[in-house]
């Protein structure tokens, strides 16, 4: 009789029993033994004849909460694995050793630990939706460690920040100058409202660590004195709601504040009251009839960091230098929630390398044993 099914194939396991005396004799202890031990035939994982493509493509094709940017790169990573000597294994065939092998001749074959590691996180949590819907009975990578995962995110030092205000300052200062000496030049009058919103770019996502796309569709109206508040984000240019679905509040700096106001205050006076369209912080032009895509804040940082020397920073680097500097602080709760992760677990992950040490007395304690053993 059946007995069980395999754990991950679902196949039948059986079992024989012998039993000594009449046919109604070996018919009720096979009630009893049916009752006790038996299973269904056809109780088995759905995926046990699936290709780990033909999981890959079920995965991407559920519904899924994913922002239009992480489903993009889900399917780049997927159609690699799809094509990969990996893809026509059996999901079944799967096991820790012959992911490893993969991963040695993924790394053999040039691709860097951030490329290994985001095709083993995809590959994973196709396993691991399979495996929660019960289309696997177990995780064939259950109790595997984690690849390698990249070097810790870089960060942009105090010094170059401060060198990056300065050019944008610098620009802003060359352009009213311009617009001085041509006063009626309408492409004077563009050129000083990019310079200060290249200006108000950098540093805002220097003060708020502010995802590019969150940054891109501010308002005037998220901001209430110092309280700014983020609930908003471009991905892949689609409008819709933050990364982590989550609207957050924080204070921003008083000159940065100051600096905002300012600006707004300064272009709605330049206009006529009729040319005013909307109230988007970051506009292609003084109407603000729509956002700034995300992509142009990226080619005008570009400029600015080129302007400045800086061929390395990035837009993004902002996120991290703000990170970094509030867990060395040991404030890992006030930048999970600047930064609007789920929980600071995500925090720590990231920037566990920037936690303070504080093991000094330890240490002390350690160095006067030793030395009273070695007097």
């Amino acid at each position: 009789m059946v007995v069980a099914n395999d754990a991950v194939t679902g196949r039948s396991v059986q079992r024989s029993f012998t039993v000594h005396g009449t046919e109604p004799d070996a018919q009720a202890r096979r009630r009893e033994l049916v009752a006790r031990f038996g299973v269904h035939r056809r109780s088995y994982c759905a995926a046990a004849t699936w290709t780990v493509a033909e999981l890959l493509e079920r995965f991407l094709a559920a519904a899924h909460d994913w922002q239009p940017a992480t489903r993009s790169s889900h399917a780049s990573v997927a159609r690699f694995l799809a094509t990969d000597t990996i893809g026509a294994s059996g999901v079944t065939a799967l096991s820790p050793a012959t992911l490893e092998a993969r991963l040695g001749a993924w790394r053999a074959a040039g691709a860097s630990d951030a490329t290994v590691f985001a095709r083993w996180s995809v590959l994973h949590s196709a396993l691991s939706w399979a495996t929660r819907l019960e289309l696997l009975r177990v995780h064939p990578f259950a109790g595997m460690r984690t690849p390698r995962r990249p070097e810790p995110r870089k960060h942009l030092l105090p010094a170059e920040i401060a060198t990056l205000l300065r050019t944008t300052q610098a620009a802003v200062d060359a352009a009213h100058t311009r617009l001085a000496t041509h006063p009626h030049s309408q492409r004077a009058l563009q050129a000083l409202f990019i310079a200060e919103q290249n200006q108000l770019l950098v540093r805002l996502a220097a003060d708020t660590g502010a995802r590019r796309g969150e940054l891109a569709v501010l308002r005037a109206r998220d901001l209430d004195g110092r309280i700014l508040t983020i609930e908003r984000n471009l991905s892949l240019e689609v409008l819709g709601p933050t990364k982590t679905k989550r609207t957050r509040r924080l204070t921003i700096g008083a000159t940065t504040a100051a600096m905002i106001t300012t600006h707004l205050d300064t272009w709605h006076r330049r206009l006529n009251p009729g040319d005013v369209d909307d109230d988007w912080l970051f506009a292609p032009d003084p109407t603000r009839h729509t956002h700034t895509r995300a992509d142009t804040l990226s080619h005008r940082f570009h400029r600015v960091r080129t302007a400045a020397g800086l061929p390395h920073a990035a837009l993004h680097r902002f996120r991290h230098s703000v990170a970094t500097a509030l867990v060395e602080d040991g404030k890992i709760l006030k930048a999970q929630a600047r930064l609007g992760h789920r929980d600071p677990a995500t925090t720590l992950r990231h920037y566990a390398h920037a936690t303070p040490l504080d093991d000094l007395d330890i240490a002390d304690a350690i160095d006067h044993r030793l030395n009273q053993a070695t007097a």
